[in-house]
């Protein structure tokens, strides 16, 4: 089963039900009900007052003299909350735009859109009260920050800016009122900002080949040159044939047959979505992307996360072929590598350590003073990881050496700062912690968390695997580690969240779980771990779900098929469809409803309950992604393994070009529940090491561009 075209019923009552264009820097959420709107948004409109950088007062030898004592003044005196100033924000702030209502003089109303894949052409039916219908189109240009909209050329439109929602807050930072633009044939509006670039946002009317345009356009700058250029964009011809944008994307990302139209359909989205939120020349992508509402300031400022958010949105792009996907992140972690270095000399004393704090703005500063959270060193080792993967999936050595070696060495010298050794040469985390849990309280922490050794193990693999490629000396202190450092920490013959203690509640970050995934730093199956981690995932079942959040499902689906528990993988992903997305499929932080998790849409707290302030965040969706090509396909330190275990109702099906290490792209044909053929493509050759479901392992050399075909005969 295979999607060309997407399609959805109105209405749709809220922005973030609507259908998302975006092309990495500008988003628009196409939604409505007795009329049509659009909810434009401009990705890097930032208000950066109230941003920090990392704290110079703590150190870590202070930080840990501080939690061993129990002494919470002092933790509050190095990671001190912003002095409250009503002047202004108490953390850095992404701002929306404005929405646009298009009215049509008969009255007509929204009734069903449908996405063309293959052009991006967004098609919109509506119905007035007589039951006669029209067609309009929108479109997102993938270049210039212009989005057109054809045969609504007699509507009349409201510009609505997002002032109208938050004006009393942002009024109380000493904001402005948003500027009016005089513009023939449209209308316009410059927002300003006391410190900070001012966004312009523009429609106008523009005589089209076939009918009336709309134009729609966005820009940062200097007041003059945001308009000028918003102005100069709504009046230019856009480039409304994006045709080998999208042909290459398509061409190039999997392809899947399966007997589940929920999952292909929402796999078919997420697609969609990854193409216009980390589009190549857009902005880095953060916790929304593009798509951010005008009627609140969006939640966490909309800002960086890197205890998995960042992590779980450009990891698809890996398996999904789109490598140069990752640039915008990594050209925006190249401007902020001073700001690591400085922050690892004054944390770690070592001038050699990086520092990457879990939330931040777009200029590296500390969103928010979650002490627990800014300490967490697995964030730059994750990204450094996840630099590493870009150069196994492309073998791009450029990749390597200037971005994934320099994030290894840093984090590996920060951890080596916060590690001592014991009388028998073991070695130790004495202060560590487990990503959100216990939040910022004073025992939010413990020695050799899981999370943290899994992270460590990772780096220290990997420069082991690297220098060699880059022909650099191995340090003697990476084989020290991996011989001297625990892999996890057990408590009752379980994984525990740090010494001491195993998971006390259902808790949204399977921290303690990390060495399985996403770090990786042992075999799960291995004869030395699989008890372990059976009883470990045994009593995180036991655990629940309850107090899980959107983007949990999908690492919970990746763990399970990291140990061959195929259905559950497949249970969790349906879990995450069905309770977690909205009536347009955007995924949401909280439930969709109450009665299926602690943190819902609200209504069961809130007798006067409005779903207008949901939190959408685009992690689950990107890491339905990942999760669906791992229940097909594994990468495993060097073996690419082929269906693990077979979902069982799942009789036929067929994935073609999975991307794999190595640059191997793997399709697959399973007939009556069995693998009957197996197709791997070498874009580079180099030795193949495959393992085909219960099959014993295969290696054999590839060459650059052949393909190899495998099935039970051969």
């Amino acid at each position: 089963m295979q999607i060309s075209q997407l399609s959805w019923d109105f209405p749709l009552t809220r922005p973030h039900e609507g259908i998302a264009l975006g092309n990495g820097s500008q988003g628009v959420l196409v939604w409505g009900d007795e009329f049509l709107c659009l909810t434009v948004a401009k990705a890097g409109f930032w208000e950066h007052r109230g941003g920090t950088p990392f704290t110079s007062s703590a150190t870590f030898s202070k930080v840990r003299a501080a939690l061993e004592a129990r002494d919470e003044t002092a933790i509050r005196a190095m990671f001190p909350a912003r002095e409250k100033d009503e002047k202004r924000p108490d953390r850095p702030q992404q701002i929306g735009g404005a929405r646009l209502e298009i009215r049509f003089p008969d009255g007509a109303f929204p009734t069903r859109a449908a996405l063309d894949l293959g052009s991006g052409v967004l098609r919109v039916t509506l119905e007035n009260s007589a039951g006669k219908s029209r067609e309009i189109s929108l479109f997102q240009d993938m270049a210039d920050d212009v989005c057109v909209v054809s045969g609504a050329a007699d509507a009349q439109i409201s510009l609505r800016p997002s002032w109208e929602w938050v004006g009393p807050q942002l009024e109380s930072w000493g904001i402005e009122a948003p500027l009016e633009l005089q513009i023939e044939d449209g209308a316009g509006f410059v927002q300003t900002l006391p410190q900070d670039d001012s966004l312009a946002l523009v429609w106008r009317k523009r005589p089209g080949e076939v009918s009336d345009e709309i134009l729609i356009a966005t820009a940062l700058g200097e007041t003059e040159e945001a308009a000028k250029r918003a102005v100069s964009l709504a009046r230019q011809k856009p480039e409304l044939d994006s045709r080998y944008f999208w042909k290459r994307y398509w061409r190039d990302v999997p392809q899947l047959d399966l007997p589940d139209e929920k999952l292909v359909r929402f796999w078919q989205l997420a697609l969609w979505k990854q193409a216009g939120m980390t589009t190549p020349g857009g902005v880095a992508a953060t916790l929304q992307g593009p798509w951010m509402e005008e009627y609140q300031l969006p939640p966490w400022s909309n800002d960086y996360h890197f205890n998995i958010n960042v992590q779980l949105v450009y990891y698809p792009a890996l398996m999904t072929n789109q490598l140069e996907h990752f640039a915008p992140l990594w050209e925006l972690l190249e401007t902020w590598m001073p700001t690591l270095r400085a922050n690892g000399a004054a944390f770690f004393g070592d001038a050699n350590a990086l520092m990457l704090p879990h939330a931040v703005d777009d200029r590296c500063q500390v969103v928010g003073t979650f002490w627990s959270g800014t300490i967490d060193h697995a964030c730059t080792a994750w990204v450094a990881q996840m630099a590493w993967l870009h150069y196994r999936y492309g073998l791009d050595e450029r990749v390597l050496r200037e971005t994934a070696w320099p994030l290894l060495n840093g984090a590996f010298e920060g951890f080596w700062a916060m590690s001592e050794r014991g009388e028998n040469g073991e070695i130790s985390l004495p202060v560590s912690v487990s990503p959100e849990y216990r939040g910022a309280s004073m025992d939010a922490w413990g020695q050799n968390a899981s999370f943290q050794l899994a992270a460590w193990h990772s780096v220290t693999q990997i420069l082991l695997e690297a220098a060699p490629i880059l022909g650099e000396k191995t340090d003697a202190r990476w084989h020290e580690v991996e011989a001297k450092l625990p892999p996890y920490t057990l408590e009752k013959g379980r994984i525990a969240l740090w010494d001491g203690l195993e998971l006390e509640e259902s808790h949204r970050h399977h921290s303690h779980l990390g060495g399985i995934w996403p770090f990786m730093s042992f075999d799960p199956n291995a004869e030395t771990h699989r008890e372990i981690v059976r009883q470990s995932l045994l009593f995180w079942n036991a655990k629940g779900a309850g107090n899980w959040t959107g983007w949990c499902l999908p690492w919970a689906s990746v763990l399970c098929s990291r140990v061959s528990y195929a259905d559950a993988a497949l249970a969790w992903l349906h879990w995450m469809l069905l309770g977690w997305t909205n009536r347009g499929d955007g995924t949401r932080h909280n439930a969709n409803f109450p009665g299926i998790a602690t943190m819902d849409d609200g209504r069961q707290w809130d007798a006067d309950f409005e779903p207008t302030n949901e939190i959408m965040q685009m992690d689950a969706t990107m890491g339905f992604l990942v999760a669906l090509c791992e229940l097909f396909v594994q990468s495993r330190r060097g073996e690419i393994h082929v269906l693990p275990q077979i979902p069982e109702k799942w009789r036929d099906f067929s994935f073609e070009n999975i991307g794999c290490e190595g640059a191997f792209r793997v399709g697959a044909t399973v007939k009556r529940s069995r693998v009957v053929e197996v197709r791997v493509f070498s874009e580079k050759g180099g030795a193949l090491r495959l393992k085909i479901a219960e099959n014993a392992l295969l290696e054999r050399p590839m060459s650059a561009g052949e393909t190899w075909i495998w099935n039970p005969e051969n």
